[in-house]
């Protein structure tokens, strides 16, 4: 059974959520490995010399949230596109009410958890630059990935993977929020209650004059 189109649009908008989440997940965790393992958001980094260190990392958790979330969500539009393309070719791929709902509760909370990491993102990747712009040594975030860090190897492109997986959080809670108004235009359309025709509609005069002729005029 083929798809509608509110359907095929919204695999598409799954199948966008799942790249922004996969690579927001990456990029986190590629910019916690390049810290030996420590959150870096809302770090303060301090002096060390001519070299930079992040002296009070935050809590590994932090990051693991974050990365837990937009991982776990891009995991999830994916066994879902695989779902209903299965569906679509083997079974019939029509959604209930009941899944419907479970469809718009379980797309409120990812916006909502997508809301909050894409905000952690971004006011703990100010935090840690405002940190590394106070001590002098560089004049902006971007220049620090440059300057050498103790130990050495560490911070490697730490900005660039921060901002990458903020700019893919936003987008990501874009789509999500997308995918949660289509779904709630959908469950308001087959949410619409039926009503009967009556003999003041013109569709009821239409079929009575189809079964029995017009009606006369009367002068």
């Amino acid at each position: 059974m083929a798809l509608s189109c509110p359907q095929r649009i919204e695999l598409a908008l799954f199948a966008a959520a799942f790249l922004c989440g996969a690579v927001a997940a990456a990029a986190l965790t590629r910019t916690q490995a390049s810290f030996s393992g420590s959150c870096p958001l809302y770090g303060v980094a301090a002096r060390n010399g001519s070299s930079l260190t992040l002296s009070h990392p935050s809590a590994p958790s932090l990051c693991y949230f974050v990365a837990g979330v937009s991982g776990l969500l891009a995991l999830y539009c994916l066994l879902l596109l695989l779902f209903w393309v299965y569906s679509s070719c083997i079974e019939d791929c029509h959604r209930g009410p009941i899944g419907l709902r479970i469809a718009l509760a379980i797309s409120a909370t990812a916006t909502f958890l997508v809301l909050v990491a894409a905000c952690i993102l971004r006011f703990g990747t100010s935090s840690l630059c405002n940190s590394i712009v106070s001590l002098k040594i560089v004049a902006s975030c971007p220049e620090a990935q440059t300057t050498s860090w103790t130990p050495p190897a560490t911070a490697v492109h730490f900005y660039s993977n921060l901002y990458n997986a903020e700019a893919s959080s936003w987008v990501s809670l874009v789509v999500w929020c997308v995918i949660l108004v289509l779904q709630v235009v959908q469950w308001k359309l087959e949410a619409a209650p039926f009503r009967p025709l009556e003999k003041g509609d013109p569709e009821w005069s239409s079929e009575t004059d189809a079964l029995f002729g017009p009606h006369p005029s009367h002068f």
